[in-house]
Parts: C-alpha cells; structure tokens; sequence
C-alpha cells in the first residue's frame, strides 16, 4: 500500500479500536480483531477489489506487516457478513468525528444497486421478496435489485443510509429512516433537506416541518419557482458526483452479495470506504475532501 492508504488504515484502526474495539463479549478473542476486520474490509475497497479471493490473495502477499493474521476466503465471508452492526457504528463514528455532522444542509437520493441480471435469478434468489424491479432514470433501464438510500452532507458525508425494495415509495423510505433516528433532524436548528422531484408531496413537506426541517426540490411545470430553486443546479452536479464515486470509484454495482446479510454489509463497506476518505482527507487539511485518488493505489 502507499503512503497515504497506510495512514488511513493506521488512523482507522486507533479511532475504531478505542471507541468500539473492546465491545466484544467474553470469551477467546478472534485473530483477526473487529477493528483490524473494519480496516481490512476499508482497503479492499478502495482498492477495488470486488473480488473477496483476489482481495485475499494481494492481501497475504502485501499487507502481512499491518495484518499478522489474515484468515480464508469462508473465514473472512462469514465474519464481513456478520460485521454489518458494526461498519454502521464506523460509519456514523467517523461522521460524528468531523466537523460536517453539524451540517444543517443534507442532501437525499436513491440509486439503483442491481442484484441480479436474469429472470430465473430473480425467481431462485435468496434475495427475493427483499429486493424487487426498478427503473433507472438515469439510464433508461429497468433492473432487478435494491435501491440505496443516501443521506448526506455536501461534502459526501454520510449522515444515515439504508437499502430498501424499489417499489417502495420514496418519500415512505425517507420518512422510516427519519423515524428510525428522530433526534438526527430535531437536533440541528434550520435543517435544509435537498432532493430531487420525487419527493414532492405537501403531506411529506408537512410532516418535515413538524421534524423542523425544510424540503428544497425542483418545482413541477405547474408550480411557481420555489424558494432557493436557482442553487438545484449545483447541487444535482454534487448528488451525481456522490454516485460516481460509489459506483465509478467503489464498485458498488459490483458487490457480489447473494444473501441479505452479504449485499448490506459490502454496500456498507462502501459507504464507509467513502466516509473514511472524507474524514481522512479533512484532518490532512486535504483541498479536495472525497477525493480517493491518494488511497487507490
């Protein structure tokens, strides 16, 4: 690894170990500790190896200095698939430990995260009856999958995310994540929630505002210009930028799950690939903060 992806790991480890490390229950102690487990699956997507075999192998061959224990392919599988809680408690540790959490704009989109390509696939997979057929606007495509649900800061911050069927309503999404977590909008004074036109509903707008958030999107043909309209322009350029480096940069539509436990924890191995770049880039002084061209290599 370079300079720069042997820093962050370095720091990763130390801010995972102390504050979530030593969260483990009694009993022997795995040779491949939680936080080294946190690092490990961090560097294989950034540097993107989609492949868990092929990851392993540059692993032995390269990284046997910051890992003295590296397990097999099924060792390594089943211990990612059951480290979903805990790269969620990663991701919102390195949010938390940056300055962009206090941001009051949060910025909202869905992205298709397709699971399977054949019709048989979507009758035989263990994914079936979570995941569900979509259109891609973006593309002209329909797909079978998933839908991932980021909110974020401008910068790319990741604030909460989630991965839900793309039949489900948007608005319905957005509000059950907001549920989930009440006090992620009470708690920031003027919050600004900026999406696209799919969340347009007066009933969803009322309901933000009694969280004591505001609702900026693009106005219908029918509508008179709403209320900051004219900044949607560069805001859509951020959104989309957002996404490419998720699907452009981290593979995400390459993940490679076939179970609900193995495509959440690898999009979330993702999502915290991104939200370590940005919090290491922060603390570096760093002019571009989500950029992953020093840690790809």
């Amino acid at each position: 690894m370079n300079e720069h992806l042997d820093t962050l790991i370095t720091g990763l480890y130390v801010k995972v170990d102390d504050e979530i490390g030593g969260s483990r229950c009694l009993g022997r102690p795995p040779q491949l500790s939680d936080s080294e487990l946190v690092c490990l699956a961090v560097a294989q997507a950034l540097l993107g190896f989609a492949s868990e075999a092929h990851w392993l192998r540059f692993a032995h061959t390269n990284l046997g200095s910051m890992f003295p224990y590296l397990p097999q392919r099924p060792g390594y599988n089943k211990r990612l698939r059951a480290a979903l809680p805990l790269v969620k408690k990663a991701i919102r540790l390195l949010a938390v430990d940056s300055d962009f959490w206090f941001d009051n704009h949060w910025i909202v989109d869905s992205t298709p995260v397709p699971c399977g390509m054949s019709r048989p696939t979507a009758k035989r997979s263990d994914m079936a009856g979570w995941a569900g057929y979509g259109y891609c606007a973006s593309h002209s495509r329909f797909f079978w999958g998933l839908r991932l649900y980021l909110v974020c800061t401008p910068t790319g911050m990741p604030i909460t995310w989630a991965l839900a069927n793309p039949e489900i309503d948007e608005r319905e999404v957005l509000a059950s994540m907001l549920d989930g977590e009440p006090h992620l909008a009470t708690d920031r004074a003027g919050l600004l929630i900026i999406a696209d036109k799919g969340f347009a509903s007066k009933e969803f707008e009322n309901d933000l505002a009694m969280r004591g958030a505001e609702l900026l999107r693009p106005s219908f043909k029918r509508e008179k210009n709403r209320k900051g309209e004219s900044l949607l322009k560069s805001v859509r350029q951020l959104t989309e930028s957002v996404n490419d480096t998720l699907k452009g940069q981290l593979n995400l539509e390459q993940h490679g799950g076939r179970t609900f436990e193995g495509v959440a924890v690898r999009i979330a191995q993702r999502v915290l690939a991104m939200a370590a770049a940005i919090w290491r880039n922060h603390k570096n002084g760093a002019p571009v903060l989500r950029s992953l061209t020093a840690f790809d290599h």
